[in-house]
Order: structure tokens, then sequence, then C-alpha cells
């Protein structure tokens, strides 16, 4: 569904494991230091205006603990320092523990502030591996299981203990462990599914910028062909002027005729190439037949045969109608995709079937292989379906993540088509020839409305004109 060579440049830019050095040092250091406003105003305020005898000095050290990390990551490292995942993680843990031991000297558990150790886990969840974020959650609970263990109530300066039942503190302490698992869990899920989607898109926006490198290079040669008409036929037309000067020296005659003729080859073979001209209709609108040839093409050659039919009839058959369609890199990669997965996974025939009517325009692209597995059928169309490195055995050669599908469909849904995933039904292959017969695998329905895709053939030729003839 995807070439490993369009694959492995977005794979190696947005790879989960370069996603650890996007954090930056700096980032951190930044939220340090509101972490360090905050904690030394809610000391400030407990000591000076709720009166809560709290060891000051203690407290102070380990709040300058945070300030003296800051410092020394703001002067050894640049700002533009990006973390490795065991840099960020040991920051993370720096962060916990700090947060940790300033809790157990300002009333542990019983201190309302103490959900903020929650925080460290989930930043850990949305930007370390797994691993990591397993090993900070297990910290994170060692930490809240010893400050409920060893609880350090809060006493006021007048010697008053701010009594907290039991029942309460084990309520709060299993509400903390509880939320440690689920906030990472779905915060984690979310940060998944958000880098997938932008590793897919990513990987369909090249898709997209080779089919229109491609697409613009055949106007590029069409142009080229038509601007170099006037500057052939000069020196055609000098070279002819010379030739009656040079009547009397063949020497010079002979080159000045070899210039012409070369001028005259030249001219054939630009009239070949950009005989359309640069604003030829046919760069810009074409059949719909011919939109779906170019995607089958790089596909005829791999053993499967690959039948497409108009209105029910063999594309290359009589009588074939023709619909006019703005011709879209879209749509052309979108079908290439979809024929490519049909290829990959059928026993022997691909069949693709044009069909319009009134209101649509329909591509059905289906096979006779295994079909699409019923557990996953709802699922079709998002990336990364398969974990990598898990090879399906009808391609053993490729590494599938279920992007093919997924570019197809997005590419398609731009230019306004609705797909449909489903599988064929078994029939006696005895009954029908092979050019009318139906798909028993899997089929894809690509629907357009005719009205937003169509173009007639009036609607081509009206702005554009006559293409340009040039000759001399």
């Amino acid at each position: 569904m995807l070439s490993k060579s369009m694959a492995e440049p977005s794979s190696n830019i947005l790879s989960h494991e370069a996603r650890f050095s996007w954090v930056r040092l700096r980032t951190l250091v930044m939220l340090r230091w509101m972490t360090i406003a905050g904690q030394s105003t809610a000391l400030w305020v407990a000591v000076a205006v709720l009166h809560v005898d709290i060891r000051v000095d203690l407290a102070a050290t380990v709040i300058g603990l945070a300030v003296a990390f800051n410092i020394v990551a703001t002067v050894v490292f640049p700002q533009n320092r990006r973390l490795s995942e065991r840099a960020a993680l040991l920051t993370l843990l720096f962060d916990l523990t700090q947060l940790a031991a300033l809790l157990a000297l300002t009333g542990g558990l019983t201190n309302p502030f103490a959900v903020l150790l929650l925080t460290p886990v989930v930043m850990a969840s949305t930007a370390l591996n797994l691993r990591a974020t397993i090993l900070l959650g297990f910290v994170a609970v060692g930490l809240l299981s010893a400050l409920h263990t060893y609880p350090a109530p809060m006493k006021l300066l007048n010697g008053e203990v701010l009594q907290v039942p039991a029942i309460m503190i084990d309520g709060f302490w299993t509400a903390l462990i509880t939320s440690v698992g689920f906030l990472a869990l779905y915060s984690r899920k979310i940060m998944v599914e958000i880098f997938s989607m932008s590793q897919a898109l990513a990987a369909t926006q090249t898709a997209l910028g080779r089919e229109q490198r491609l697409t613009a290079l055949g106007g590029v040669v069409a142009a080229a062909a038509h601007e170099l008409g006037t500057p052939l036929a000069t020196i055609k037309m000098v070279s002819t002027e010379l030739a009656d000067e040079l009547e009397g020296q063949p020497e010079l005659l002979e080159d000045v005729e070899l210039i012409r003729e070369q001028a005259n080859r030249c001219r054939d073979i630009l009239h070949e190439m950009g005989r359309s001209g640069k604003d030829d209709a046919l760069m810009q609108i074409a059949p719909i037949s011919a939109l779906v040839q170019e995607a089958m093409e790089p596909h005829l050659d791999r053993g499967k045969r690959i039948v497409p039919r108009i209105n029910g009839r063999i594309n290359d058959g009589p009588g074939a109608d023709h619909m006019l369609v703005a011709r879209q890199s879209e749509i052309i990669h979108g079908l290439r995709n979809l024929i490519q997965n049909a290829v990959d996974f059928s026993a022997s025939t691909v069949w693709i079937d044009i069909d319009w009517d009134k209101s649509n325009l329909k591509v059905h692209v289906g096979d006779d292989g295994p079909g699409y597995p019923s557990h996953i059928i709802g699922r079709i169309g998002d990336p990364f379906m398969r974990k990598r490195g898990q090879v399906d055995p009808n391609r053993p050669d490729y590494e599938g993540m279920g992007l093919g599908l997924f570019i197809a469909k997005t590419l398609l849904e731009r230019t306004g088509a609705q797909l449909t995933f489903a599988n064929g039904s078994e029939w006696d292959k005895n009954d029908v020839s092979i050019e009318k017969a139906r798909p028993t695998g899997a089929i894809v329905e690509v629907v357009w409305e005719r009205a937003t895709l169509e173009i007639t053939l009036a609607q081509a030729r009206a702005p554009l004109g006559d293409n340009p003839y040039f000759d001399y």
C-alpha cells in the first residue's frame, strides 16, 4: 500500500524515538521556575498568614535545590538544548522527588498540593516511551505510599494539630494511586493517537507531493516545447538566409545546411513532446478512465490480471463511454494505493469498475483475495493498525502499518469522495467469464457527487481555446 522508499523518509523524521528529542530543556526550566515561585508563595502564605508550624529552613533548602538545578541547567547547557529520553526521565524524577520531599515537610497527604505529584507522570506519558512512563509511575506510587505510611500532620504555631480523619487520608491516597494510572493511560492514549495521525499525515503529504511533482514535470515539458518554438524558428530563418548568401562557398554552406537540418529535427522532437502546448486542457482534464489507467499502470506487470470496466463493459471494448473530470493528483495517487492493495492480496485478478448515473460517479476496486478480516473492517482507513515488525504472509517483504489505505482515503476524501470498505461473496467461477465476474475478496467503493467532479467538453475548451501551433 505504501512503498518502503516512500515510507522511510517520514518514518525517520517522525519516528517514535525521534519524539523524545522534541522536549527542550528550556521548556522544563521555565516550568520549574513557575513551580518554584508557586512553592515559595505557598510556603510564605502557610507560615505568615495561616501560622502553620513548618521547618522553614528545611523547606527552603528543598526549594533551593530546584533553584540550583535550574541555574546549573541554564548556565551549562544552551537554551535550545533538546533532551534525550534518559535526560528527560532524570529531570522528571528530580521534580517528582523534590516535590515529595517538600510535601513530607509540609503535612504529607494532608497537604492538598499532594495532587501535584501526578504532574511529572502525566508529562512522561506524553513525551517518553512506555517503559519510562511505567518507571516514573512506580516511583510516584512509592513516594505516595511513603507519605501515607509515615504521616507528618500539620501543626499550627500554637501547638494545635490539624487532624484529618484516617479514612479521608486512606481515600485520598487511594484516589491519587488510581489517578496515577488513569491519567497516565488516558493522556498517553490521546497523545499516541495524535502522534500517529501526524505521522500518517506527513506520509500523505510526502506521497501527494511526489505525485504533484510528477504532474508538474509533464507540464514543464509541454511548456518548454511550446516556448522553444520561437528561437528554433529564428535559427531556421537565419540559417536559410545564410545558405542563400553562401551558395558559392560549399564548405560553409554544408555547415549551415547541417544547422538548419538539426533545427528541423529539434522542431519535430519538440512538436511531438509538446503538441498539446502548455495550456492544453489535457494537462488539466482527462477522462476518468484515463486517470484509472494511469493509476493502474505501475501494477500491470506484477503477475496479476487487472480488468477495468466502464458501465459494465471492458475498458478497451467498443462503445465505451468517457466522462471528463479534473485531473487531480489526489485522485490518481489515491486510486493507485487502492489498486496496489488489491493486487497485493488478490489471488489472480483485480476488477476496477467505473460507473456513473445522473447523480454520482462510482469507482469500485475489488479482488479475488481473502478479503478484509471481519474484526478490523470497521477500522480500515486508520493509520498504524498493525504494529511495526508484524509481517503479513501475503506480503513477506512488506512491513505494513495501514498507511496505504489511510493515504488513499485521505487523498480521495480531499476531492470530495466517500469511501466504503466491504467484502464480496463467493460465486461459481464456471458460470461467467473472468471479464464479467465480480470480486469475491475485498472491495472498496469510491463515490463522488458527479456535479462536483465532472467537467463538460464545452467547459474544458471555453477558457483555454485552441492550442497554438508553431511552424516555420
